[in-house]
Parts: C-alpha cells; structure tokens; sequence
C-alpha cells in the first residue's frame, strides 16, 4: 500500500473523531431512554435555535430523513421524555414551532460540556490563522459528507 501523506491522516484522524463521538451519542441517548435518532433531533433543534431558525415538525423531518409518522412519534416521545416543548407561533398561529427545554439542554450539557470545554481550550491555543483555517477545512469536509449522490454517478453539489 502507498503511503499516505498528511491529508490522509486528517480525514482517517476525523473519521475518529465521529466514531467516538457517535459511540458517546449513543452512550447518552441509552442512558437516558432515548433512540439515537432522538439526540440527532435534539442538535436540529439546538441548531435552530442558535440560528435564530424556527423549528418546526416538517423540517425537523426532513433534516432527520423521516416521514410524517415517525416525525410525529419523534416529537410526542421527546415532548414525554420533558426533553421538548410545542408553541404555537406568534407571527402565524397556523404554524407550531418546537424547542429544547432547558431540562434537556443541562442533561447533555452535563454529558457532553466537559468534551466542549476541552475542544474549545484546545482552540483557544490556536492563533486566528489557525483557527479559521480548522473553520475553512471543517466546513468544506461537512459539504463535501452532505452532497448528495447524483443517480448518474457523482455527486449533487446543490
């Protein structure tokens, strides 16, 4: 086998990364009686929120790949679970808006903040070239995993 250079050994070095953190996902959503897809559900929406995005059952279907009725049991058993609560929206009452409750938010902070603390740390040790380099890297890797596959053999950049 030819060697690899550097590149290489970042992207297997990643690939690490997202295994360890999938086991820890899935660790956390064990230990709280929750499917891996409903920790999936709960960073939607956590991402929604930070971006200033409202959330709602259909788009939270389409992020997760699921259909109506799996979007719906989703929601009831996250709403159950007290990790989820349903608002109607100001602006348009027609629509239903769905946000983490702040009980959810301290339990995977709780599970997962260490492991921030620490990426951020790590971070903060890098210069602004650096980082926004590490930026630059991940968002292209993130759009390169998120391109769908184009029926005829590539890839859908769209």
């Amino acid at each position: 086998m030819a060697e690899q250079g550097p590149e290489r050994e970042i992207v297997h070095l990643l690939r690490k990364v997202t295994v360890e953190f999938g086991l820890r996902q899935a660790e956390f959503a064990a230990r709280n009686g929750m499917h891996p897809t409903d920790v999936r559900a709960l960073i939607c929406l956590l991402d929604a929120g930070r971006s200033g995005t409202g959330a709602t059952a259909g788009r939270l279907g389409a992020e997760l790949g699921l259909n109506s009725a799996g979007t719906t049991s989703l929601i009831d058993r996250l709403e159950r679970l007290g990790h989820l609560t349903r608002t109607r929206d100001a602006r348009d009452r027609r629509r239903v808006l769905l946000s983490v409750t702040p009980q959810a938010v301290e339990l995977g902070w709780a599970a997962f903040g260490p492991m921030i603390g620490s990426a951020e740390a790590l971070l903060r040790g890098f210069d602004e070239v650096e980082v926004a380099a590490v930026r630059r890297f991940l968002l292209g890797f993130h759009a390169a995993v998120s391109a769908k596959p184009d029926p005829a053999g590539g890839t859908d950049r769209s």
